[in-house]
């Protein structure tokens, strides 16, 4: 794991590690039950389990430095309570066919919003994807998130696709 490193003023960045599975789930289920407050996300774990690697890497938002004495620990980290979360990963554009990196999960507490944290998650992962020869950085929104929209649309992302449901009926039974 790399130091910390200071994100915007009062709030550091630091790299996450596959011990922290259970935390990643945690944030994504906050992010989803934002959203969907009645669904059980249950579910969230076997997605971190199955995606989780060293390709996909997690930063953590916290509110200060560790100090240096305990900064190596694992432990003394996640006592921080981290504030916000970026995890990264891979896609791949099924136009060209090119990998591109893509945002799996971008998660900032509400209490600490609106205070430039996902901008500056969002700049970071622009410099990971460009240190790593991509082109593009992709992620999926929800429609009914207009928070996030407004973010993604103001700093240049565009829509390339839309993904569409049809809830389906469950086939009768009788017989």
């Amino acid at each position: 794991m790399s130091s910390p490193k200071l994100l915007l003023p009062g709030y550091w960045l630091r790299s996450g590690s596959g011990l922290e599975r259970a935390l990643l789930v945690k944030f994504m289920q906050r992010t989803y039950q934002e959203l969907y407050p009645d669904q059980d996300f249950s579910h969230l774990a076997q997605t971190v389990e199955r995606y989780l690697t060293h390709d996909s890497p997690v930063w953590w938002v916290e509110l200060e430095e560790p100090s240096p004495a305990t900064s190596t620990t694992l432990l003394a980290r996640a006592a921080l309570s981290p504030v916000a979360c970026l995890w990264l990963g891979n896609s791949v554009d099924q136009v060209t066919g090119d990998r591109h990196a893509c945002i799996f999960l971008l998660y900032v507490l509400p209490e600490h919003r609106r205070r430039g944290i996902a901008t500056a998650l969002i700049q970071h992962a622009i410099a990971w994807s460009q240190a790593r020869g991509d082109r593009q950085l992709g992620l999926q929104v929800f429609q009914a998130n207009q928070p996030a929209l407004n973010l993604y649309q103001k700093l240049g992302f565009q829509t390339q696709a839309l993904w569409m449901v049809k809830p389906l009926e469950s086939p009768s039974t009788e017989g």
